[in-house]
């Protein structure tokens, strides 16, 4: 199992400045943040003032200041609760889909005068949307490339380029949805004045291909890496779940009596010197840096006390587990771990993973990561395999069956974990906030436009 580092005093710090502002700005994943930063972490260690970890009268290290935990947190059942442990099965579409990907992703460009576009291309166009004559806000795009037949612009605009050459020009007519989020475009017909740039294609699937290109002979070759690849990822994000699952069941079902300050003030300190490191890498004074993200000083004091206290949380009944369970930051499993973060994150060197992320928070890692393989270790496990075949998905529809939320193995209740929009829409909306054509042109699924 690939392990991940959960510095989460440095991960929660600015998602919960972010997401605390309700704004339009962008908010992301835990897994996303962990490695924006790890450069966080390295201006975090140049600071003058490091918390020093807790240790108790032998000397022993411990990720809070008491060693009567249990006066100060009420810690859930941790063993003999139910998990699933089932991994996602890959079906040949799955890797008929991964493959077609792979041969997008080396598409070349077609150079044949006479060749025509065709769905799955990726044409580089410019356009200009017209409404009674006259240019909207938006309509244009330049260089813009597009995938045919991906659904990403509104109906008609990709079919109209389907059978285009290069070079050539020609005038699109198509009908925003009545849902479109643009009111003013809702509904109402345009013209888009469409010029072909150039275009790219896949490559044909063949024996040739696959030699010249990966470090297979045969298309069968070829195909069972794929599967292969598919299942390790398959195993290695049922893993995560598992291990996000395992220890939020605990933490959400867990109670605080009483947050001993002294962990709560070191918790804020650290709060607030992240957030002037992100400061201070933008020239900006804590106040300035905090009000850019939507935030007033008021909340952003809030979100200390926020983050401490889910900080302290986690702590305390990390450390409650290790206390009961007869576990140490100092034996040889958690050593073991700490190996497995030396070999993953700092090249084989300890010193270097300290320097780049603090004693502390390499102890808060470790404890996660030993608890969270002890509740798994004594979990009950429903043995139900995943069922990914159309009749399961459409049997689970039926029943009103969701899929659970994962997340992330970090202590922000709630935070999101979604993967985020798919290569096509990031690159739609970043088009979209730079007031280009896509605002006018691209739809999304919430409008019912796409497939």
């Amino acid at each position: 199992m690939k392990r991940k580092l959960y510095l989460t005093a440095l991960v929660m710090c600015m998602a919960l400045a972010v997401n605390g502002c309700g704004s339009d700005k962008e908010t992301t994943s835990t897994e996303s943040e962990s490695t924006a930063t790890e450069q966080q972490a390295e201006d975090s260690a140049e600071e003058e003032e490091v918390q020093e970890p807790y240790t108790d009268s032998t000397g022993a290290t411990r990720l809070v200041s008491v060693d009567n935990v249990e006066k100060y947190v009420t810690i859930a059942d941790y063993k003999g609760i139910t998990l699933d442990n089932s991994v996602p099965e890959v079906t040949d579409e799955d890797i008929e889909n991964r493959i077609a990907e792979n041969l997008k992703d080396n598409s070349v460009e077609v150079t044949d005068e006479n060749a025509v576009i065709q769905n799955g291309d990726t044409a580089t166009i410019n356009f200009v949307g017209t409404k009674d004559g006259e240019a909207f806000e938006g309509g244009t795009g330049n260089n813009y490339d597009l995938v045919i037949g991906s659904g990403t612009m509104i109906p008609g605009f990709e079919e109209g380029i389907v059978g285009m050459k290069k070079g050539e020009t020609k005038d699109v007519s198509v009908t925003f949805p009545e849902s479109y989020r643009n009111s003013e475009l809702a509904g109402q017909d345009a013209v888009f004045q469409i010029t072909v740039q150039s275009f790219k294609r896949p490559p044909e699937l063949t024996d040739d291909w696959v030699a010249a290109n990966t470090d297979y002979k045969t298309i069968d070759e070829y195909k069972a890496s794929v599967r292969a690849q598919l299942e390790q990822e398959a195993q290695d994000q049922a893993d995560s779940s598992l291990r996000s699952t395992a220890w939020n069941t605990v933490y959400t079902n867990s109670e605080v009596v009483e947050y001993p300050e002294k962990d709560v003030e070191e918790a804020v300190k650290t709060f607030k010197k992240q957030a002037e490191a992100y400061a201070k890498q933008g020239n900006m004074e804590l106040e300035d840096f905090v009000e850019s993200q939507g935030v007033s000083m008021d909340d952003f004091e809030a979100q200390c006390q926020q983050y401490a206290q889910a900080k302290v949380k986690q702590n305390l009944l990390i450390q409650g587990i290790m206390d009961a369970e007869g576990m140490t930051l100092e034996d040889e499993e958690s050593l073991a771990i700490q190996n497995q973060l030396v070999e993953q994150y700092a090249s084989g060197d300890l010193a270097v993973l300290i320097d780049t992320y603090g004693q502390v928070a390499v102890d808060e890692s470790i404890g996660l990561m030993r608890v969270q393989d002890f509740i798994i270790a004594n979990a009950n496990y429903d043995q139900t395999a995943a069922d990914t075949s159309a009749e399961g998905e459409a049997a689970q529809a039926a029943e009103g069956t969701e899929a659970a939320d994962h997340a992330d193995g970090s202590t922000t209740d709630g935070q999101s974990t979604d993967g985020g929009d798919t290569a096509e829409d990031q690159e739609t909306g970043a088009t979209a906030d730079t007031g280009t054509a896509a605002d006018a042109s691209t739809d999304t699924q919430d409008d019912g436009t796409e497939n």
